[in-house]
């Protein structure tokens, strides 16, 4: 199984290339603003890194988020563009469980922790690779509720003196290797993005974009 992996729904613009088990070519690049005019040549640097053609490619992968509103459509909307014009399935992952997956074999509760809007957290708990709840945008004083939990991963000083017990993981994006080896074993699925807040934007009559 050969993916093409992107993420950009956070602070960085990454793309891994998967070639079966091995990692055939990888590249994150950390960004607040930007992911639209980078990914692209990074897709293509990338790729041309790997020694494979975008036609060799089995799939796409693309985390769908939590995320900026602005960064997760970016990378939404390249890879089903491009999955359109190679006719390749295209697998979306949640940045959350993408964060958790490196520690699915590790014993207890892992919770993926990422901003929301205000002073919100989005989280969500895995065990063992699998997912005990849908994302949640709450409050840090919920958290508590969540115990016993072993680790905490992607934004843990979110966590503040909630859940004192759990280790720290060192702060992180989602690592689109990871999303990759996820998208192998997937199928395909309707790609429903996840924002941690609605958009700014608005459309004629106040409707937010879709």
């Amino acid at each position: 199984m050969r993916v093409l992996a992107i993420d950009t729904c956070l602070s960085a613009c990454s793309v891994a290339v998967l070639d079966g088990e091995r990692t055939a070519a990888w590249a994150s690049e950390p960004m607040e603003r930007g992911h639209q005019e980078r990914l692209a040549p990074l897709a293509r640097e990338v790729m041309a890194r790997s020694g494979l053609a975008f036609t060799d490619l089995d799939r796409i992968a693309v985390t769908l988020g939590p995320g900026s509103f602005t960064g997760l459509r970016v990378g939404l909307a390249f890879a089903k563009g491009l999955g359109l014009a190679l006719e390749r399935p295209v697998i979306g992952l949640g940045c959350l469980e993408v964060l958790a997956a490196p520690f699915a074999a590790a014993p207890g509760r892992t919770l993926a922790l990422l901003p929301g809007r205000g002073e919100a957290v989005c989280s969500q708990v895995f065990e063992g690779g699998t997912a005990l709840r849908a994302p949640v945008l709450g409050q840090v004083a919920d958290l508590d509720a969540l115990a016993p939990v072993a680790r905490i991963v992607g934004a843990p000083d979110l966590a503040g003196e909630a859940l004192p017990g759990a280790v720290r993981a060192p702060a992180s994006t989602p690592d689109a290797a990871v999303a990759g080896r996820l998208a192998a074993g997937r199928r395909p699925k309707p790609l429903v993005p996840l924002y941690m807040r609605p958009p700014d934007a608005r459309l004629p009559g106040g409707r937010a974009p879709p």
